[in-house]
């Protein structure tokens, strides 16, 4: 069976990097709680939210992110199960193809080259499982979707769930 999953917010801490980088900037103490249900640049005063949607251009941005908790010991396992593909909108942030390969290579050394999608729009994905944060990328994909729990999707519904990747061990090992 073909698994992809994605990489930012499911296996690299998108979400808290954004928050880091705003809180040391401004000297703030924003936390994800107070994002909750939306995206950090919903939460920020409005003159701030331009200095949001630029961290993704800045060079070294998506290089630093922390892996998410659990990720590479459960990848890890899944690849002895499953066909596993990263597979994750690298195009809008010309930047974050190279930072991505090199952020794989040193936290996922086990996930080839070859099995790396980085790619402008996911719904030419076709295979059995997609693990994914975001609704629109689930909705248009084919086989069986798994959304990955984020501050911004918590009051998403309609898919089947996971909050950590301790859950998805349960579900799929």
């Amino acid at each position: 069976m073909t698994l992809f999953i994605d990489m930012d917010e499911v296996i690299a801490d998108t979400y808290r990097a954004h928050i880091a980088f705003y809180n040391k900037e401004f000297g703030e103490n924003l936390t994800a709680e107070d994002c909750s249900g939306g995206e950090v640049w919903q939460s920020v005063p409005k003159d701030r939210r331009s200095r949001i949607h630029r961290h993704c251009h800045e060079v070294g941005f998506f290089r630093a992110l922390p892996p998410i908790e659990g990720s590479k010991e459960v990848i890890k396992e899944l690849t002895k199960v499953y066909d596993v593909f990263i597979a994750s909108a690298a195009m809008q942030f010309p930047n974050s193809l190279i930072e991505k390969h090199y952020w794989l290579d040193e936290h996922f050394p086990f996930i080839d080259w070859k099995r790396r999608i980085l790619c402008g729009d996911k719904h030419i994905l076709r295979g059995d499982i997609l693990i994914d944060d975001r609704k629109y990328n689930l909705e248009s994909f084919e086989g069986r979707s798994i959304i990955f729990t984020s501050p911004h999707n918590i009051n998403t519904n309609g898919f089947e769930r996971v909050n950590n990747w301790q859950e998805v061990a349960e579900k799929l090992l």
